[in-house]
C-alpha cells in the first residue's frame, strides 16, 4: 500500500512538473496576441484611436473593442501568467480531493491508475493544441463533423424551401428546422457505420491501449470507449453479456463514462450551435467538442477509480459481441432514422419544458426581488451583467468559486458558474444554448472562458441522466437496478468532476 502510495505521488509530481515546463516554454515561442497584437498594445492603440479620432471614428472602435464573439483562433487566448498554472495545478488537486473526499474505499485507491490518467488527459491536450500531427488528426475528424452538418442541410433545404424561391424562407430559420435534423441525420449515420463494424473496430482499439494502460477491464474499458461515439444507454448495449457479472467498480465506470461523454448525434449539434454559419468557428468548435469527448474517457477512468476503487480480479479480455442494429444497410439506416427522430422529438420536448420552467422561476423571482427591493443592488453589483434575481445569476453566484479554482477569468466566473449549473440542473443542451448565446452576445470578458465552458458542458452529467440510466442500464440487467439507483449521485457527481478536469488541463494550456 505504501509503495502504490508513493508511486501515486511520484506521478502526481511528474504531472506537476510537465504542466510547468510545457507551459513555460510555450510562452518562450508564444506572445499574448490578439490577431498578431499583444493585448497591451492594443489597448494602447484603442485608447489612442478612442483620443484622436472624431465621433463616428469612437464609435467604429468601440465596436470593434466589444465583438468577443468571433473566436478564430487560439491564438486569441489571455496570455500566460504564473497565476494561470498556479490556479490550473490548484484546480486538479482539488477537484481530485472532492473525489477523495467521496470514494468508498480511500485506502484501496491506486494512484497509479489515477496519474497514469491524468498524464493521459494532459498528453492528449497537449497534443491537439500544439503537436501538428495530432492536431491535423483532430482537424481532419472535425471536418468530417462538419461536412455532415452540410449533407444535414442538403436533406433540410429538399423538405422545407420554397417552391418560388428555392431557399428555406426567413420564418422557417429557427432551432427545429435549422438544428434538430442534424439528430436525425447523424442517428441515421451512426446506425450504417455500426452496421458496417467501423465503430466497432474503433472502440476496440481506444479499449485496448486504455485496458493495457490503464488496466482496466475489456468490458469497462468498451463501454468508456463507446461512449465517446455512443450515447450513455446505447453504449452498454455492447457489452451487455457482461453487465450481470461485473462488480461495483466496473458498474460506476460505465454509469460514470456515459455521464461525462457525449453522443456523435448531439455532438454534431452544439458543433452548429457554436460555429454558426461561420465554417471557420465550426471547425474550431468541432475541434474542441471532440477533443473534450476523448479526453472525458480518461477523465471518467479517474474520477471512478478514486470513487469506488477496483478491488476484485478482473477480466482484461477485450472482446465485442456481435450486435444486429438491422438486417442489412438500408434496414439499419432506417432503424437509425426511427431512433434519430424519436431523440429529436424528446429534444425539443425538454427545451420547450425546461426553458419554460426556467420563465417561471425567473418570474417569481422578479416579482420576489421587487418585493424585497434587491434587484437594483443585483444590476449594480454585476455592473448589468444580471438585471435582476434570477435563476442564472443564484447559479452563477453558487458555482463561482468553483469556476476560480478551475482558472477562468475572474470577471466571467459567474457567466461559467451559471452554465454549469443549468448543465447540472437541467441539461447540457441547455447549457451549449445558453453559451451560444452569450457567445454570441459578446459578453465574456476573456474568449478563453467560452473554449473551457466548450469543455466543461461536454458529458450528459444531470439529474435527468441518473433516470436514464437506472432506466436503460436497468433493463439489460435487472439485478442490479438497486446498485445503479444507489451510484447515481457518485455517477453525477464524477462525470460533472471529470469534465472540469478536461476544462482546468486545456485552460491552464492556451493560458
Amino acid at each position: 500500500m505504501k509503495r502504490n502510495k508513493k508511486k501515486g505521488i511520484v506521478i502526481l509530481l511528474f504531472i506537476a512538473g510537465f504542466f510547468s515546463l510545457s507551459l513555460i516554454g510555450l510562452t518562450q515561442s508564444e506572445n499574448d496576441t490578439v490577431n498578431g497584437v499583444s493585448e497591451d498594445t492594443a489597448i494602447v492603440q484603442v485608447d489612442e484611436l478612442v483620443q484622436q479620432a472624431d465621433d463616428q471614428a469612437v464609435d467604429d472602435v468601440r465596436k470593434i473593442k466589444a465583438d468577443k464573439s468571433n473566436i478564430l483562433d487560439m491564438g486569441q487566448k489571455s496570455g500566460f501568467r504564473p497565476m494561470n498554472l498556479f490556479r490550473g495545478l490548484l484546480g486538479m488537486l482539488v477537484l481530485v480531493l472532492i473525489a477523495f473526499v467521496f470514494s468508498s474505499n480511500r485506502r484501496a485507491i491506486s494512484w497509479g491508475v489515477v496519474g497514469k490518467g491524468l498524464i493521459f488527459q494532459v498528453l492528449l491536450a497537449v497534443g491537439v493544441l500544439y503537436v501538428p500531427f495530432i492536431a491535423a488528426i483532430f482537424d481532419f475528424v472535425g471536418k468530417l463533423f462538419v461536412l455532415i452538418l452540410d449533407f444535414t442541410n442538403a436533406g433540410t433545404l429538399f423538405l422545407f424551401k420554397s417552391f418560388a424561391t428555392g431557399s428555406i424562407e426567413l420564418a422557417l430559420q429557427n432551432f427545429a428546422v435549422q438544428i434538430l435534423p442534424t439528430i436525425i441525420f447523424f442517428s441515421a449515420l451512426t446506425s450504417l457505420l455500426f452496421y458496417l463494424n467501423i465503430i466497432q473496430y474503433i472502440v476496440y482499439g481506444l479499449a485496448w491501449v486504455m485496458t493495457k494502460f490503464m488496466k482496466l477491464s475489456g468490458a469497462e474499458s468498451l463501454s468508456v470507449a463507446g461512449n465517446i461515439f455512443l450515447g450513455q444507454t446505447e453504449s452498454p448495449l455492447m457489452i451487455k453479456a457482461y453487465l450481470s457479472k461485473m462488480n461495483n467498480s466496473e458498474i460506476l465506470l460505465v454509469m460514470l463514462g456515459g455521464m461525462a461523454t457525449l453522443a456523435g448525434g448531439v455532438l454534431a449539434v452544439y458543433i452548429s450551435f457554436l460555429g454558426g454559419n461561420d465554417p471557420v468557428q465550426r471547425l474550431l468548435f468541432a475541434k474542441h467538442l471532440l477533443t473534450a469527448s476523448v479526453m472525458a474517457a480518461p477523465g471518467a477512468v479517474v474520477v471512478s477509480k478514486i470513487l469506488v476503487p477496483q478491488t476484485e480480479k478482473i477480466d482484461s479480455n477485450v472482446i465485442i459481441p456481435r450486435e444486429e442494429v438491422g438486417k442489412n444497410v438500408l434496414d439499419a439506416i432506417s432503424n437509425g432514422t426511427t431512433q434519430g427522430l424519436k431523440l429529436a422529438v424528446n429534444v425539443a420536448a425538454m427545451l420547450l419544458v425546461f426553458i419554460a420552467f426556467i420563465a417561471m422561476f425567473n418570474y417569481i423571482a422578479l416579482k420576489f426581488g421587487n418585493l424585497i427591493q434587491i434587484n437594483d443592488w443585483i444590476a449594480d453589483v454585476t455592473d448589468g451583467r444580471y438585471k435582476e434575481l434570477s435563476l442564472q445569476f443564484i447559479l452563477g453566484y453558487i458555482f463561482a468559486p468553483v469556476m476560480w479554482l478551475i482558472g477562468v477569468n475572474g470577471q466571467d466566473i459567474t457567466l461559467v458558474g451559471r452554465l454549469l449549473g443549468e448543465k447540472v440542473i437541467m441539461t447540457e443542451f441547455i447549457g451549449y444554448v445558453s453559451l451560444a448565446e452569450m457567445k454570441e452576445a459578446g459578453v465574456f470578458t476573456d474568449p478563453k472562458s467560452i473554449i473551457m465552458a466548450t469543455y466543461m458542458l461536454c458529458g450528459f452529467a444531470n439529474f435527468a441522466s441518473i433516470g436514464i440510466q437506472i432506466g436503460g442500464i436497468g433493463s439489460l440487467v435487472p439485478e442490479k437496478r438497486v446498485l445503479l439507483s444507489r451510484y447515481g449521485m457518485r455517477a453525477l457527481l464524477g462525470g460533472t468532476i471529470a469534465s472540469l478536469l478536461s476544462a482546468t488541463i486545456v485552460g491552464a494550456l492556451i493560458g
